[in-house]
């Protein structure tokens, strides 16, 4: 019998390792933030009402998401620490149990999306225009949503087994594909109707589905991942392990719906103007968190197969080249957040009362960019390793317990001002926060662990 070949996460140097493995997903994730600020400056050129509804029906369709990328992670960790440990036969079970999973959770969001959409939308406002539109816009993007789910599943496989430039292909065609349709489909452009936010989400779920052809299609020529039939059988013991990273990591996003549907609701106390501010920044700061966020991924499996392997060093030295690279990207973003917002959100037909407010909002937001940036290197740690319970903790002291009360606190008492404090409060907090778990973890797990 042949011994099993070296993957290069046990074997490549590090720093080159981690810029291959998370390079094309920082390039992937940072057209797909181009994406979702195009997408939402074709909106807001279509007019601030549809701007403004379709943030409204944004944690919605972020609560899809974090089931999607949650079970997603589970499957990644799950499946590289089995590559690490060289059992093959158990790293196809988690791939195939991954993709089963996310069909039944597709099942369950067009459920939602068909009965449960415009309740969802009246719950912030009584405008019948935004309801329409918001309403419309989630609907689609829940009953359509078998593409997102596919296609997430199949790339984090993929990035499981060291592969991550084809993610890199699957993930920028769908964002260009939908970069092209959407003002087609919104405007009316070449015969086509003008359908306004319904373009938009017909746009989003077309790009979703050409992304799982390609996904599909790569997956299928993997040499390491070989699925067959008895890998789609949900296994418990398989499920559980995936679901042991992945539900904290779905409560971690999850916990974003939450936060966003009450910010929402604070911020229409204030005008709509505010809430369009909101929606705004958060497809902004995509632009500078999503190739932390892509870092991270490509950090993961890292971690998990050096973690499997037993090679502590190799995990300590992807720690610090992934914080070395987050800290660059977020000083980076906190210099454009601080100096140009009334050009970036001059992008969006902004009116003067939107650059107001906004040019406050982004200069003190970014202020905890940094500290954000630190924190998501480190929860790459946690969940590479199995401990998604800690990255959950943190996620929901972030958001609830530090970001959400002081928002209220300060908006109430303070006013709008001084509400975007809170976001700087609460990533200090969560950095605190995260020092100390990385701390316990590093003492009690890797610096005692012997190959």
């Amino acid at each position: 019998m042949q011994p099993v070949q070296e993957n290069k996460m046990g074997v490549k140097p590090i720093p080159s390792l981690v810029l291959s493995m998370s390079f094309p997903i920082m390039l992937s994730m940072l057209v797909q933030a181009l994406y979702n600020i195009v997408d939402s400056m074709f909106v807001s050129h279509y007019s601030q009402q549809a701007l403004t509804a379709v943030t409204l029906a944004f944690p919605m369709q972020n609560l899809l998401i974090a089931v999607s990328v949650g079970t997603s992670v589970g499957v990644n960790s799950l499946l590289s620490r089995k590559l690490g440990a060289k059992d093959i036969t158990s790293a196809r079970k988690a791939a195939g149990n991954g993709l089963t999973l996310s069909v039944i959770s597709w099942a369950f969001f067009a459920f939602i999306g068909l009965f449960f959409s415009k309740t969802f939308v009246s719950f912030f406002t009584n405008d019948p225009e935004l309801i329409t539109m918001g309403t419309q816009y989630i609907s689609i993007c829940l009953i359509f949503s078998l593409g997102l789910f596919i296609d997430i599943i199949c790339e984090r496989i993929l990035q499981g087994t060291g592969d991550t430039v084809h993610p890199m292909i699957i993930q920028s065609t769908g964002a260009i594909v939908n970069i092209l349709l959407d003002p087609i489909l919104i405007f009316g452009l070449f015969g086509m109707p003008r359908m306004g936010v319904m373009g938009a989400a017909i746009a989003t779920v077309f790009a979703q589905h050409i992304s799982t052809v390609l996904a599909i299609y790569y997956v299928r020529r993997n040499k390491e991942i070989v699925l067959k039939k008895s890998s789609f059988r949900l296994e418990k013991q398989t499920v559980k392990d995936i679901y042991a990273v992945g539900i904290p990591t779905i409560i971690m996003q999850a916990i974003g719906t939450i936060l966003i549907t009450s910010l929402n609701k604070i911020l229409i106390g204030f005008s709509t103007s505010a809430v369009a501010v909101f929606g705004i920044y958060f497809r902004l700061q995509s632009f500078i968190f999503m190739p932390v966020f892509g870092l991270n991924t490509g950090m993961i499996p890292v971690i998990g197969y050096n973690y499997g392997a037993r090679k502590p060093k190799r995990i300590t030295a992807t720690i610090k080249v992934g914080l070395v690279v987050a800290i660059t990207i977020m000083g980076i973003g906190t210099a454009l957040f601080m100096l140009f917002p009334h050009i970036l959100l001059g992008w969006f037909d902004a009116t003067p009362e939107m650059i107001a407010i906004g040019t406050v909002a982004m200069q003190r937001i970014s202020m905890g960019f940094v500290f954000a940036g630190v924190s998501i290197v480190l929860i790459a740690l946690f969940q590479g390793m199995g401990y998604g319970y800690l990255s959950m903790i943190n996620s929901v002291s972030r958001q609830l317990v530090f970001l959400l009360p002081a928002a209220y606190l300060l908006g109430k008492y303070v006013g709008l001002d001084a509400l975007w404090y809170s976001f700087f409060i609460s990533e200090l907090a969560s950095f605190t926060l995260t020092l100390y778990f990385f701390r316990k973890i590093y003492k009690t797990k890797i610096k005692t662990m012997t190959a």
